[in-house]
């Protein structure tokens, strides 16, 4: 479908503030590639075949018994059992003897003749580690140093790092674009609603929310947390209900300074509706200024989420968060690369974001030219 006059212009805008095209451009790969997490970093292989058969345990349980192992549980594909029965084809002496039998079966050295066999091999992830991956150190204490098998080190409780930032970055970057999408959404109609009717309507609504904005977040969150339990969507839902609020004075104020144009009256004359007058003649010249305020909102979002997190009171201990990992990176100064990690994941990821929406905001300048 082509775009429309004013969006080709928009878009050529964009494109002249080469700081916002290059970061969208790095955003989208880095973001595009978080999407696919489960394929870069997971502690199940990607194919396993068994027997002749393809099966793919990143996206199908399978237990043991699946490949001929006595256990109904889900496999343990690092196992000396699971991996020798994999590539034997469920052989039954893997259970005597099962890491002679495999590295014989990968140096080419196994009698193939063996009744039963039949050689089958497992693909494996390019970090073969999800983000609640619990590592055996041999050994060494957790965290662990970057080193071959951990490419960032581990955490405190032996989880790959670099497996909790492409998890966690993913998260944050959903977390911080469905709060933004949801409370500007909230914002723009509650900041066009007081700024075109004005009177009793802007002073009840501003009264309202001067009273919502005395309620302290963090206390809220505490009293929601303790009632019910923690999770990804209760997260949203608070956010949302604490995020509204920012874009109401300035849509306001745009809507306020617009309601008495030539342009609105006139519409007003003709009989043109409310809901089209501010939607579609008034909201566009206010957009200007809604955008400049899109890229606080965005890192200040993913700032929270990180914050509370990195107090106990955000998302569950479950799943990964970078702000965990901040505080983690505090409770163990001895290794910095935690604190490097997180400083540069977060560096990057908000500085890429912020770029992206000052360029939107020139895009949709009418003041700015392409040139």
């Amino acid at each position: 479908m082509a775009l429309s006059p004013l969006n080709q212009r928009r878009w050529r805008n964009f494109r002249a503030n080469r700081r916002a095209f290059w970061s969208l451009w790095i955003f989208s790969v880095l973001f595009g590639l978080s999407l696919f997490a489960e394929v870069l970093a997971n502690d199940r292989p990607l194919l396993v075949q068994y027997r002749g058969e393809w099966r793919m345990p990143f996206l199908t349980f399978y237990s043991e018994t699946d490949f001929g192992g006595d256990f109904r549980t889900e496999a343990n594909y690092k196992a000396p059992e699971v991996e020798c029965l994999i590539r034997s084809g469920g052989l039954e002496a893997c259970f005597d003897d099962a890491e002679k039998i495999t590295a014989d079966i990968k140096a080419g050295s196994f009698d193939t003749t063996t009744e039963g066999f039949e050689k089958g091999f497992m693909l494996w992830p390019l970090i073969p580690y999800s983000y609640n991956t619990i590592n055996d150190l041999n050994g060494q204490a957790a965290p662990s140093a970057p080193e071959a098998a951990h490419w960032l080190g581990t955490d405190d409780t032996s989880r790959d790092v670099l497996a909790r930032v492409i998890y966690g970055f993913r998260l944050s970057v959903v977390y911080g674009l469905v709060v933004t999408l949801l409370t500007s959404i909230v914002g723009i109609a509650a900041g066009a609603i007081q700024g075109y009717f004005g009177g009793k309507v802007d002073l009840l609504f501003q009264r309202a929310i001067e009273i919502w904005g005395g309620v302290p977040e963090l206390y809220f969150i505490i009293i929601v947390f303790s009632v019910w339990q923690r999770s990804f969507l209760v997260l949203i839902l608070i956010s949302v209900l604490f995020g509204w609020t920012r874009l109401v004075g300035v849509v306001r104020a745009e809507f306020l300074r617009a309601r008495n144009f030539e342009y609105v009256r006139a519409a007003k004359a003709l009989g043109v509706s409310d809901a089209v007058i501010i939607f579609r003649h008034v909201l566009p010249n206010a957009m200007v200024a809604t955008l400049t305020m899109l890229p606080f909102v965005v890192s200040g979002t993913i700032g929270s989420l990180a914050s509370l997190d990195y107090l106990g009171y955000g998302l569950p201990a479950s799943l990964p968060s970078l702000g965990q990992l901040s505080a983690q990176a505090q409770q163990n100064l001895q290794m910095p690369s935690l604190a490097f990690t997180a400083f540069f994941t977060f560096a990057i990821m908000l500085s890429l974001l912020v770029f992206i929406f000052e360029g939107v905001r020139d895009a949709f300048d009418p003041r700015k030219t392409y040139s």
